[in-house]
Formats: C-alpha cells, structure tokens, sequence
C-alpha cells in the first residue's frame, strides 16, 4: 500500500530511482522495483538525509577503481534536503565522488506528478462499499447519466414542480461543474458528473489527489462556482425584477451552504480536514469529530435522515485519516495555505449568507423560507 508522498523520481543508470517519504521521518528508496535504502520514522523529518547503496554490475564501468573495491561495483549516494512547510526538496545524485544529477522539487511539482505505483485503498467487507462497487460498474456506461438526470428530474417533480426540478438540477450540475474545472486545472482526467436522486451530484475522477491544497481546490470550487451562479442570478433579478431570479438566487445559496457545513464527507468538511490536519494530526482529529457532533445536531433537530447517513461515511473517513496520520500520502498545507483556504471558506460562506439575508429582508415570505431554514 502506497501511503507516502512521492518525493522523487529520477533517472539513476538507466532505471528509475524513487524515493518515498512521510511527515514522520520514515524514507525508502527503490532502484527499478528493488528496494535499497530506508531511513527509519525519527523526530528529525527535516534537513539533511543521505542514503548510500551499492550497485553490481557485470563489466567495469567506473574509471577510477580502488583496490578496496572492484570494478564492478557502484557506489551511489543521494542527498536530500528536505523542507515540508512550504515544501521544498534538494537533491544531488552521486556516482562515488562523481556528481550524476542534482535539482529539487516543490509542491507544484508534487501536485502535477503521477504516482509510480498506483495507490490501493485497503478493501474492507461492508454494504457501503458492496454499494459503492455496484455504482462503479453502472458508472462505466455513458447512458447511466442520462438515466440518473432523468430520475432526479422525476423525483425532485414529485416533491416540488417541474420548473422547480429543471433550476435545481442547474444549481446541481453548476456546483459539480465548479469541481470537475479544479480536477481539471490540476491536470486529472475526469469522469463526469453524476446525478442522483435526492442526494445531489457527484463529480468523479479516476486520478488521487497528491496534496491537501488539491483536496481544498477541488472541494471549495463547487460552493464558489455556486456562489457565482448565485451573484449572476440575484444581477438578473435586478435588472429584469423576475421573481424567479430571486428565488433561484437565495436558494442556491442556501444550497452551496448547506455543502459547506464542516462535516464530512460535504465539501465544508473536506476543507476543514485538509487544513487541521495540515497542522497536526491531534487538531485534525479533534476538528473532525466537532463538525460530525455539529452534523448529529443538525441531522437531529431537522430530521435530516439522509445526512444522518452521510455522517456514517464520514466517521469512517475520519478513522481511515486518524490511522493514517503518519503515512499520509497527502502534502500538507504550508501555513500561508491554511490561512488562505480557512479565508477563502469565510468568504464564500460569508458572501452565501449575505444573499440570503438580503432576499429575506425583501418582505416575501417564500424569499425568507432560506433564512428560516439557518435560524432554525
């Protein structure tokens, strides 16, 4: 199992030579697919590591041997330099005394890369993931978004109204758009958006995120592209005084709110894990546990089923990330990224709730149903 960031991959006579570590101190090195150093998990995860191994080869190719050591055999050293907050790697790749190669790497580079060995997720018996398996196979064929898209339509008919339907499955698949652009500006390939019947969208990808910042991106963009969708309706409803505007402005907003709620696995508690554990894993568990009590309470006092079923997935999240602290394959946020994602989310739940509030003081009682809806 590939729990650990990719730090390098370069070339080294021919084949790959990959290192791997974790925020915990612990370092591998692997020549090809053999593993040839490994430096323990220690308090000093930072600063100078070299690793040394020895290469056997069938016919000389370094000039200056020793008597000390034959011909046919290489000694080769890598030197790291390593910095996790902001993330930054040197590197000099040594031949004996000889200097093979050198650069270094920082988080744009971790972010573009693709893993040398394929991250595989430890597979565990249960409904969920019996469920989960039965829509990756449905997913494979195209028409199944046709046939979701038309049962959400149906479904959410039934509960409210055609035209009511057709502007929320536009604030759907907006919000979803929002994640499938972020999925894209980091260069993964994607799959889709998928609509399911009273549970909203999905938008899917093949690719795993490399970063905390990919997770915060990816997660927040929904809710901004929300946001924006919500700002081009409430202009349209100035200029045209359409109550329609109106309406499709303040609910969407409540809409893109309610994703933003810090409880996982909702797009809120996304962001609030990738920036508590970028700071440690005791804050990341403490603040994950506070937005799943947070999410008890709501599912609770609105009778929200569906969300009481979704903390169920997001508890199981939080176990997965506590047991995983130390072997995170995820680059954590540096400190001017946790600052400027925990703004990023006040704004835009800020600037939600000012839509919101401004159509709810217009005196139409259906326009404060989604201010209602938050006092309550």
């Amino acid at each position: 199992m590939r729990l650990n960031v990719e730090l390098l991959n370069i070339d080294c006579l021919g084949k790959p030579l990959r290192l791997e570590g974790s925020m915990a101190g612990w370092q591998q090195l692997f020549w090809g697919d053999t593993l040839v150093s490994v430096i323990q998990a220690s308090a000093d995860n930072e600063g100078l590591k070299t690793h040394t191994f020895e290469l056997h080869t069938a016919t000389p190719t370094v000039a200056d041997t020793t008597d000390a050591q034959p011909a046919n055999t290489l000694t080769i050293t890598l030197e790291t330099t390593l910095s996790w907050q902001p993330f930054l790697i040197e590197y000099r790749l040594l031949q004996g005394e000889q200097l093979i190669s050198h650069g270094q790497r920082n988080s744009k580079d971790i972010e573009q890369q693709v893993p040398a060995v394929a991250i595989v997720e430890k597979k565990q018996f249960s409904l969920v993931g019996l469920a989960s398996l039965g829509f990756k196979l449905l997913k494979s064929a195209k028409v199944i978004k046709v046939v979701l898209a038309g049962a959400s339509v149906a479904a959410y008919s039934w509960l409210f109204s055609f035209q009511f339907a057709l502007a929320l499955i536009a604030c759907l698949v907006f919000h979803e758009y929002g994640h499938i652009r972020a999925m894209q500006h980091f260069g993964m390939k994607t799959k889709g958006i998928y609509l399911i019947p009273f549970m909203g969208g999905l938008a899917l990808s093949d690719e795993k995120i490399n970063t905390r910042w990919q997770d915060v991106v990816i997660s927040i963009m929904g809710p901004t592209f929300g946001l924006l969708m919500s700002i081009a309706a409430l202009v349209a409803y100035w200029i045209t005084g359409n109550i329609f505007f109106a309406g499709l402005a303040s609910f969407n907003a409540l809409l893109n709110l309610f994703n933003l709620l810090p409880i996982l696995p909702l797009d809120g508690g996304h962001i609030l894990k990738s920036i508590s554990f970028s700071m440690n894993s005791v804050m990341g568990l403490v603040a994950c546990i506070a937005g799943a009590a947070i999410g008890v309470y709501i599912s609770y006092s609105l009778g929200l089923a569906l969300l009481g079923f979704l903390l169920l997935i997001g508890s199981a999240e939080i176990v997965f990330e506590w047991k995983t602290r130390h072997q995170s394959h995820l680059l954590p946020l540096d400190r001017y990224g946790q600052i400027f994602s925990t703004v990023w989310y006040l704004l835009t739940v800020g600037a939600l709730i000012g839509i919101i509030w401004y159509f709810a003081s217009s005196g139409d009682d259906m326009l404060a149903l989604p201010l209602t809806i938050l006092k309550s």
